[in-house]
Formats: C-alpha cells, sequence, structure tokens
C-alpha cells in the first residue's frame, strides 16, 4: 500500500467539527461516521438492507467490453462527496444530430411534442435519464429493462462483467431516477437471471418499497437440451430467468390477460340443444352482461321452453360425426358446449325454493340471484345431493387462461430473423414485450427501455400504438437499433405484427448525447500503441480546430504521466486524468461562444425547444 492514501486527514477533520461543510454534501451524514440506509444508520434501524461498497457512488461512462479488454475496467465509479459535483454530472445534457424517421424516411427536426413523439436517445443511459427527467418525471406508465447479468456472457456488447458492488451501484444509480419518471400508476419490469437476481430483489425493495413488489415472474427461455445438458450431472440445465415487477402504488391496477389453453379440457362434456346458432349468441352475450334489460329477460323467459342438453359422446354419435372432426367441432361449437360445477347448500336451496315457486320443469333454466347475478342452470329433478352440479359453466368463456408469474408458452428460440436484427443470442422475443407492455399499459402510454438494445421494446410498443423513450449507448443504435424501428414504420410482418394486424406508420425522433470528455475517454480506451496514446493526450490538453480541450480532474496528477512507464499504465492513467463530470456537454453551455459554434443551428434550435418549450 505504499504510496496510497487511505485517508484525507484534512478534509475529514474538516467534515467532523465544521457543520457547514456538510450544507453541500453528497451523503449528509453529520458528525457520525457509520453504514447508513434511506438517511437512518443501520443501528438505528429495523430495517433489513442490501449494502456494498460504493453504494453511494455513481457507476457512469462506457460499458463497453473493449474497455475490459484493454485492462480498464474500474474508472467508471464516480467516487465524490460534493453534492455540486453530482449536480453538474446529472444537469441537462445538450442533443446534436437531432432528426425525424417517419414514412418519408429520415428529416431535420427543430422541434419536440413529448406529447406526441417517440424519442430514441444515444448516449450514457444514467445521464441520459437524467436530461429526460424535468420533462418525463411522473409521465411513464411502463419501464421494461433487460440490463447486463453480469455474467460475462452477455451477447450484447455490454461490458457485463463488473465486480458485483460495482453491478448494485451501477443498477442503484439508474433505478432511482426511473423510479422518478415512473407515472402514479406506473410499473417497472426487470428481467435478469440467477446471478442477481436475489440481490436485485432485496435492492428493488429498498428503492421502490417491498409493499410494491407485485411478481417474480419465472419466464422460460431454453430447452434442455444441446449445450445446456454439458453439464446436467453437476448442476440442473438452466431454463429461466426472472422478470421482477414493482409498482408506483400499492393501489396501482394492471390489466389482466389470458391465453388460448392448448387443449380441450375433456370437462367440457355435454352440449346445448334446442336453439339455432344466433339465439345461442345472443345468449352467450346476455351471460357476459352485469346488467340486463327487459328485453334480455324477455328473451331468457323464451328459451326456457326450447332449450335442452345433451351428452357430447352421445351428439357425436346421434349425428354421424366422425372421430377425426370431433376436435374441430368442439373448438367451433364451444359457446355451447359446457360442463357443471357444483353449488353450496344454501344456494341449493334457493334454486328448490325458486323451481317450486315458479313450477320450473325446463332443463336448462336461467336464475337471477337477488344481488342480479345471473346463472344458467340444469334443472334438479329429483336431484337430492346437498350439493349438486347444477351450475352450467360455457367452454367459451374457460378456453383461456391467465398466466399467473409462470410463462412457459412464450417461444424463445428461433428467433434469428425477428425484427431482422443481428442479436441471435440475446434478443427478447417481442411476444414476450407484448405481453409485459398488455400487462403494464394501455394505448398513448409511455413506455420505456434504457437498455435498448435491438430495438424490441421499441419495436413492440409502436406496433401497439403506445408512444416510447429509447436509450442506447452503443454505436450498434445506428446499424441495428434505428434500422429495425425504419422497417417498422415501414410495415415489416415479424414478430406479433400478424397478431395485431401492423400496417406500418408512426415515426420517432432521435437525438445524441453530445460527447465532450465522452469522446476522449472512447480514444484513450481505443488507442493501440503508445504513439496515439501521446495524440490523444495532447489533443486532451490543447483541443483541436473542432474539439476543445479536455476536463481535466481537479484531482488529477500530471507529474504522474511519465511515458517510460509504458502504455498500459499510461493509458490508466489518462482515464483516471479526465473529469467524469464532464463526459457530455452540459446545457448550460449552449450559448456559450466556443460551444455554440459546435453545434448546428438545427440542433440550437431542437435543444431549445426540448428544454424550454421554444424561442
Amino acid at each position: 500500500m505504499a504510496g496510497q492514501k487511505l485517508f484525507q486527514i484534512e478534509q475529514l477533520e474538516e467534515a467532523v467539527l465544521y457543520n457547514d461543510y456538510w450544507d453541500t454534501s453528497y451523503t449528509k451524514y453529520e458528525n457520525r461516521i457509520g453504514l447508513a440506509s434511506n438517511g437512518k444508520f443501520l443501528e438505528d434501524s429495523q430495517d433489513v438492507v442490501l449494502d456494498f461498497p460504493f453504494k453511494d457512488c455513481v457507476l457512469t461512462a462506457s460499458m463497453t467490453k473493449e474497455d475490459n479488454e484493454d485492462g480498464y475496467d474500474d474508472a467508471f465509479l464516480n467516487e465524490v462527496i460534493e453534492k455540486d459535483e453530482i449536480d453538474r454530472l446529472f444537469d441537462k445534457k445538450i442533443f446534436v444530430n437531432s432528426k425525424r424517421f417517419d414514412e418519408n424516411g429520415e428529416s431535420t427536426v427543430t422541434e419536440f411534442n413529448e406529447d406526441t413523439d417517440n424519442l430514441i436517445i444515444k448516449g450514457n443511459n444514467l445521464l441520459a435519464l437524467h436530461a429526460i427527467r424535468d420533462k418525463y418525471a411522473g409521465k411513464v406508465k411502463l419501464i421494461y429493462i433487460d440490463p447486463p447479468y453480469n455474467t460475462g456472457s452477455d451477447s450484447f456488447a455490454y461490458n457485463d462483467k463488473f465486480n458485483h458492488s460495482a453491478w448494485l451501484t451501477f443498477m442503484k444509480n439508474r433505478l432511482e431516477i426511473a423510479r422518478d419518471l415512473l407515472s402514479e400508476n406506473g410499473i417497472i419490469c426487470i428481467q435478469c437471471d440467477d446471478n442477481q437476481n436475489a440481490y436485485l430483489k432485496v435492492l428493488l425493495d429498498s428503492i421502490f418499497g417491498r409493499d410494491k413488489f407485485m411478481s417474480n415472474i419465472v419466464v422460460k427461455m431454453s430447452e434442455a437440451s444441446g449445450v445446456k445438458m454439458t453439464h446436467a450431472k453437476r448442476r440442473l440445465p438452466k431454463l429461466k430467468e426472472y422478470i421482477l415487477t414493482y409498482k408506483s402504488s400499492v393501489d396501482t391496477s394492471i390489466n389482466i390477460v389470458k391465453i388460448p389453453k392448448n387443449k380441450w379440457d375433456s370437462e367440457y362434456n355435454s352440449i346445448l340443444i334446442g336453439l339455432n346458432d344466433y339465439e345461442f349468441r345472443q345468449l352467450s352475450e346476455i351471460l357476459d352482461k352485469d346488467e340486463r334489460d327487459s328485453t334480455d329477460e324477455k328473451f331468457l323467459r323464451t328459451i326456457g321452453s326450447k332449450l335442452s342438453y345433451q351428452g357430447l359422446s352421445e351428439y357425436f354419435k346421434e349425428h354421424n360425426i366422425e372421430r377425426q372432426k370431433q376436435e374441430d367441432f368442439k373448438w367451433n361449437n364451444s359457446f355451447r358446449i359446457f360442463r357443471t360445477a357444483a353449488t353450496s347448500e344454501a344456494f341449493t336451496e334457493k334454486v328448490k325454493q325458486y323451481i317450486n315457486q315458479n313450477n320450473v320443469n325446463a332443463d336448462i333454466f336461467s336464475y337471477i340471484t337477488p344481488k342480479n347475478k345471473l346463472y344458467l342452470l340444469k334443472n334438479l329433478h329429483g336431484n337430492t345431493s346437498k350439493k349438486p352440479r347444477i351450475q352450467i359453466l360455457i367452454a367459451e368463456k374457460y378456453l383461456e387462461t391467465n398466466p399467473g408469474d409462470f410463462w412457459s408458452d412464450i417461444k424463445t428460440t428461433g428467433l434469428d430473423n425477428e425484427g431482422g436484427t443481428a442479436f441471435k443470442n440475446a434478443k427478447k422475443p417481442e411476444q414476450l414485450i407484448q405481453r409485459i407492455i398488455e400487462i403494464g399499459s394501455n394505448e398513448n402510454d409511455i413506455v420505456l427501455d434504457f437498455f435498448m438494445g435491438s430495438a424490441t421494446t421499441q419495436a413492440v410498443a409502436m406496433k401497439m400504438n403506445r408512444r416510447f423513450i429509447g436509450i442506447e449507448q452503443m454505436d450498434y443504435i445506428s446499424t441495428v437499433s434505428v434500422p429495425r424501428l425504419q422497417k417498422v414504420i415501414e410495415g415489416e410482418q415479424g414478430g406479433i405484427s400478424k397478431d395485431v394486424n401492423w400496417q406500418g406508420g408512426g415515426s420517432f425522433v432521435y437525438a445524441e448525447l453530445f460527447p465532450k470528455n465522452m469522446g476522449y475517454l472512447q480514444d484513450v480506451i481505443h488507442a493501440k500503441n503508445l504513439d496515439e496514446l501521446k495524440s490523444v493526450y495532447e489533443r486532451m490538453l490543447l483541443g483541436t480546430d473542432t474539439d476543445e480541450p479536455a476536463d481535466i480532474s481537479f484531482r488529477a496528477d500530471l507529474s504522474k504521466i511519465d511515458w517510460s512507464q509504458g502504455f498500459d499504465e499510461n493509458k490508466r492513467l489518462l482515464v483516471k486524468l479526465l473529469d467524469k463530470n464532464g463526459l457530455y456537454y452540459n446545457y448550460s453551455e449552449i450559448d456559450d461562444k466556443n460551444v455554440r459554434d459546435l453545434i448546428s443551428d438545427e440542433d440550437y434550435t431542437f435543444n431549445k425547444n426540448f428544454y424550454e418549450g421554444g424561442d
């Protein structure tokens, strides 16, 4: 540890002795030192919390695998205590290269309407989320994210091999701002696997509250075959992932989703007879109603003398319906095929009284309870059981089932061509995203995905008539994500298109965070030799005709630069020189002459409109 500072004594003394120092403190822990959660010291709290190194730090910057391969995997942490540094880091950013994509292709854009426009942003997702905070706080109905799983094998070009505490810090930073964007009845869904599921659940409890937890959905993501069976003798094959879901409010309701059953339930083995198809359909509609009018009640009385039933096997035999045609017949006639259910003793006694008082002789009759609930019943006809099976349940009403929190019915393999994207092993199926969007939002609601990847969420949202926001830092946003959405606008027929009768249309606005130190950071990371590194260093100090000099961290010690130490060591030092608070240009700088000269008139107008609503 020679030469390393463990404590900065002067700052520690100042922090403990002088209260006014803490007025601008990021942590604001006055006069006491210790672990804390939600502003309370752990020793004063009865809560169970997840604590980890760097918990109060901010994880920013790039996330590429190349960073890690180049030996740079620890410089993303912005370890600061002064609140004004955090404020600068999270301040609004300047957008550049703004454009609109619609059915007419790509065009220049200078205006933005958050009530109608969809938005795609290229840039660091943490800083982009803070950039749109004021505009979208409390307006996002559904957030779905599929973040890096921290396994080291994610097919996305993310650096998903963070150390454990860094990954938790990385997620905490982003989930806290995501919470602020959710509407008061919003829902957030985070997909993950076994590697971080338990830790992520505790982290989400601390951010959203345990009482806001909704479900931990298990999704079957692969089959027990192929490579997965290689280690079957040492561990069970991994076939599933999780989707942790939380609500903004404990009172938030979700949409009920039902999926078709793929097999006929043999309990439905009787068929209603005596009415024509039109009359059966009319009966079905009345049974669905909560309130009935006089016309409905007259119809129910009229059919009593005609309606009867027959065992399904007997019906097939009588009508010469061949075995190979019987299955299709059941599904096509589900509106009049039924099974019976038992009723309670109290209900049975009331039905008996009704039959006696009204002299009911029909095999099938309707019965309306004192609370105006309608039942279709079989006549008792001497049935002496205390709980007779007389309630008729029409098959058509039960051909669908709620998937609950175990989703094994969604195809997750063979999706190579879905959306026309190249993410063969990491792409989430459109049907999966469709179900999430259907559960958590309605038409015209805003759906946010800030780990955009191949743009599956945005493609499905567009097809389902939702508005969307997507954020992606990687360069493939221009070669994969945006082209996929252009195909959707043109009427692409993959994924869920046929299910929702997608005919094309829609639009979105694209913009990029304007890189400042981020550009230099990437240049340092991708330098291949010492000469390239020296060139970047000179530009960092002096700037160029098109770029300003880099913002150098006030903690940087330029005397440590010693080119004789070699390529790798100086690469690390150059990364540490850069002020991580200046990764992108802040909007507050847009009217500075040296910045104004760097952006187009169209981008200048777009920024003014986006943040201020116009000139």
